[in-house]
């Protein structure tokens, strides 16, 4: 993907109306789940200053919304300074380098919290900051698959599902980072204590499988793929093809939406007899032949207003039309494109979509200006921060 950006003009900063309105946070920048975060903060109505390299990565993810930039030369003698007198005014920093790297660039937590004891110190990684993997490379495929999580996605019989990014960078990683970051926040204000929040994405997947965990120790959950309540191995909780190649994703789970789904199938039959674990293949063979009978669309209609728990499977694009989330207003349009809308929604303090971002750079005097950093002149001037 390419770093170029849409050239707004730079811009003050925007009315914060969200929850977070008020709160400074200074992100250097980075790829995956820690700009994940970093856009949420600014959708919560935090001032989010990014801090971006002279040459721009060519690798980018998108998640650059909701910010302005701030280009800072880390290599220059008093590139580190610019940072940390930004974190002097800030009330988190977020990075995302391997462990070491922030020190060895001189703007660690020792550094910043030298200057700032209120700091919350955010560090986004998918090993954390400690372990014999810790200096590794790694990619959300590699985070899924040492904890457990891959290995128990996919059907019997059948290999491992890779389910996008969604589970590790974003689901481990950015809400756990954020969860963190603002439950130290609290402390801070609280008590004038900063502290650092080592956020990997290895403990927070393993976290948000507690589910699971227990399912395993308590309820009889197996490592055999495909074979458990949730992951396909029930006829009633599983998806089914159409007759135009679509798909309808079946949970009725509970007896009750059960018995809609079947009267709803045509197929009485199979009343009261959920849970008979030896009619589970016949139970399969009859819904998979009865969903192909007919397209998509018209099961939607047979479907629609029941509690039988069964729900086609859209794609994107899909997905922005569907009646129930345009309703809710679940996507905005930023520049002409889909994006979504922030999540979750608060009553007294309404959040706003994080708008495309100006041109890298574009709003280092302008951010030095309000943040009132010392000696701001001095750093454009020599160089440290670049204006453009």
């Amino acid at each position: 993907m390419s770093a170029d950006r849409t050239p707004h003009a730079p811009q003050a900063a925007p009315p914060r109306t969200g929850p977070l309105a008020g709160i400074r946070v200074v992100e250097l920048a980075g790829i995956g789940p820690a700009p994940m975060a970093a856009m949420t903060l600014a959708e919560l109505g935090a001032d989010v200053v990014r801090v971006d390299r002279p040459v721009p990565s060519l690798v980018t993810d998108g998640l650059d919304r909701g910010r302005r930039s701030v280009v800072v030369d880390l290599k220059h003698p008093e590139g580190p300074e610019a940072v940390l007198r930004l974190a002097e005014r800030a009330d988190v920093l977020i990075e995302a380098y391997r462990p070491g790297v922030a020190e060895r660039l001189g703007v660690g937590p020792v550094e910043a919290l030298g200057r700032n004891p209120r700091l919350v110190y955010g560090r986004m990684t998918g090993w954390g900051q400690s372990g014999p993997r810790a200096s590794t490379a790694g990619h959300d495929i590699n985070y899924v698959s040492l904890t457990g999580a891959l290995s128990a996605i996919g059907r019997a019989g059948g290999p491992p599902q890779v389910p996008v990014n969604l589970l590790g960078d974003f689901g481990g990683g950015s809400m756990y980072l954020l969860v963190g970051v603002m439950a130290a926040l609290h402390h801070a204000r609280s008590t004038g204590q900063g502290q650092v929040v080592d956020a990997a994405i290895v403990d927070g997947l393993t976290h948000l499988s507690s589910m699971v965990w227990a399912q395993r120790r308590y309820h009889g959950w197996t490592d055999e793929r495909g074979t458990n309540l949730l992951d396909t191995g029930r006829p009633f909780y599983d998806v089914y093809e159409t007759s135009d190649g679509g798909w309808f994703a079946v949970g009725a789970l509970e007896p009750r939406f059960y018995a809609g789904l079947v009267e709803l199938l045509g197929l009485p039959e199979w009343a009261g007899c959920q849970y008979d674990a030896e009619r589970w293949p016949a139970m399969r063979a009859a819904f998979a032949a009865v969903f192909a009978s007919r397209t998509r669309a018209e099961w939607e209609e047979v479907f629609d207003g029941s509690d039988a728990c069964a729900s086609p499977v859209l794609n994107w694009a899909e997905a922005v039309r569907d009646p129930h989330l345009a309703a809710r207003g679940t996507h905005d349009t930023v520049d002409g494109g889909d994006v979504p809308s922030p999540a979750p929604r608060f009553s007294a303090t309404p959040t706003h979509t994080a708008q495309a971002p100006g041109p890298v750079g574009g709003d280092g005097r302008r951010v030095l200006a309000e943040w009132s950093v010392r000696d701001a002149d001095a750093l454009l001037a020599g160089g440290a921060v670049q204006d453009a």
